[in-house]
């Protein structure tokens, strides 16, 4: 009787690891293929722009003259002393997405709150779009001009800030967190 017991416990929990080590390869089968992601992002990416038009008209003119845009639909920010940030987007050449990328940001600090915001770089001259599309990891820095940095600010761009290689602007913020920069934010190429 005892062994019968023993050879019923080794059949559930042969079954139960034999369950789990099919959930593991299933979700290890993960890599994207024949999934929707990019087509949500590709959605997202219009939507976004479609609202940027709506709320700052001026921006239209900013991506006629661009060479091309990082449109970064949903970044979300948190911080409780050390803070980061992540989201996905599309690089669009011509109107048309030619690349997928994911935006990480790393803070340390005095910090606190939460944010959603979207955020689109205006890639004005040839140079500055070949640049970030060669590197296998592109930073932005505190050099980057912004035409829109927070809800309240109007499109700020003059005959100065057209002549940036790299235009930001940062819109539809939500949430209890001071400011947003794109200072030390990280983007990187991904296959979604």
């Amino acid at each position: 009787m005892k062994n019968a017991i023993q050879s019923h416990r080794l059949t559930r929990r042969g079954f139960a690891l034999s369950a789990l080590s099919a959930l593991g390869v299933t979700a290890a089968c993960g890599n994207g293929v024949g999934t929707n992601k990019a087509a949500k992002i590709d959605a997202r990416v219009d939507a976004t722009l479609n609202q940027m038009y709506a709320r700052y008209p001026n921006t239209v003119t900013l991506a006629e003259k661009s060479t091309g845009m990082l449109v970064m639909p949903l970044v979300t920010e948190a911080g409780l002393g050390l803070g980061g940030a992540y989201g996905r987007g599309a690089l669009r050449v011509n109107g048309a997405t030619v690349d997928y990328y994911s935006t990480v940001k790393g803070s340390a600090g005095f910090q606190i709150g939460a944010q959603q915001y979207a955020h689109v770089l205006f890639f004005m001259t040839e140079d500055a779009l070949l640049e970030f599309r060669r590197s296998s990891g592109w930073a932005a820095g505190g050099d980057l001009e912004y035409v829109i940095r927070d809800e309240g600010d109007s499109i700020a761009a003059d005959t100065n800030t057209l002549r940036s290689p790299i235009i930001a602007a940062v819109f539809g913020r939500a949430g209890l967190r001071l400011g947003a920069t794109l200072e030390g934010t990280k983007y990187t190429r991904i296959i979604p």
